[in-house]
């Protein structure tokens, strides 16, 4: 995998920076076939927080990276190492929940979208950010190597202020019907809302923490208080220097703390609970009762449903008792 990390610059407000014009050669690849997306075999059909993407809806993608980060995959979808990236790209996309969405694109059946990027093979993947292009890495690249480019695009995304979620459903072509509307929040859970979107976490917080008082069974309010607490503890925080305090001192629950969150805001659970859950055993009564407190929560964010909450809340049953 030859990659390139993403670079945060100066917020823009102008129009996108792409020429969509020419086309890209690649009648060349000649690899092994797989069926085309939904078929056996082959990649998943776009769906969630993965779009298709052709001349029709770029442009709105590209503008809609000014408030959610998109990345863009470049691929033959029936070229068997293509397919199998598609696929890691796209358990990715779903896994990290809205955090970015990820579009792609047939290179063969949308060259003039292909040569906006100035493609000269494919699998290729490109953020934009603020209208503006990020290339990652061209190639194979395993799903570790993947996580890894995410997170940098994320935290590029961050400094710059693109922190919106992406939208759980395809980007509109202009041919779908118009969607159900959507039924009103709770007042207090609206009020939370609007505040989060004002970046006011400690008015979300407030809200959450009312609409509980009221209702302590409202399992909403309390999914959402978690998350604006794991907002609020990852505001300003330093990936890389969280990263490096908790590698520097192993043993420190505070530290290993501050990682699990920046874990979780990335998407990465399964991380985020077992540098908890292996540190509970190590750490005095009061350690353990942090990593209790703060993986319950986590918990929450995670969704109790989620499978890996119940994994993880056996082994914390476990560990403590």
């Amino acid at each position: 995998m030859s990659s390139t990390s993403p670079q945060p610059g100066p917020a823009r407000s102008a129009q996108p920076e792409f020429a969509v014009r020419g086309a890209v050669d690649l009648s060349a690849l000649n690899r092994p076939q797989a069926p085309p997306p939904g078929q056996p075999g082959g990649a998943p059909e776009a769906g969630g927080f993965v779009v298709d993407v052709s001349e029709a809806n770029f442009e709105q993608l590209v503008r809609d990276s000014t408030t959610y980060p998109v990345v863009i995959l470049l691929w033959i979808p029936t070229d068997q190492a293509n397919a199998e990236l598609g696929a890691t790209m796209g358990r990715l996309a779903q896994e990290y929940a809205g955090r970015f969405l990820l579009g792609r694109v047939d290179a063969q059946a949308n060259p003039q979208v292909a040569a906006a990027f100035q493609v000269q093979g494919v699998p290729t993947v490109v953020a934009v950010l603020q209208g503006q292009p990020l290339p990652l890495f061209q190639g194979a690249a395993d799903e570790q190597q993947i996580r890894g480019v995410l997170d940098q695009v994320l935290a590029a995304a961050e400094q710059n202020g693109v922190t919106g979620l992406a939208p759980g459903g395809a980007a509109p072509t202009g041919d779908e019907p118009e969607p159900e509307p959507e039924q009103p929040l709770p007042p207090l859970h609206q009020e939370a809302y609007d505040a989060i979107e004002r970046d006011d976490l400690a008015g979300a917080a407030a809200a959450y923490e009312k609409a509980l008082r009221q209702d302590p069974k409202d399992t909403d309010a309390t999914a959402g208080l978690a998350q604006v607490h794991l907002m609020q503890r990852t505001h300003d925080s330093d990936l890389a220097a969280v990263r490096q305090a908790a590698a520097a001192a192993p043993s420190d629950v505070d530290a290993a703390l501050a990682v699990a969150d920046m874990d979780m805001l990335g998407g990465k659970v399964d991380d985020a609970f077992a540098r908890l859950l292996d540190l509970l055993t190590e750490t005095d009564a009061d350690g353990k009762e942090k990593i209790r407190v703060r993986l319950l929560e986590l918990f929450e964010v995670a969704g109790t449903t989620d499978p890996r909450v119940s994994k993880a809340r056996k082994r914390l049953a476990i560990s403590l008792y």
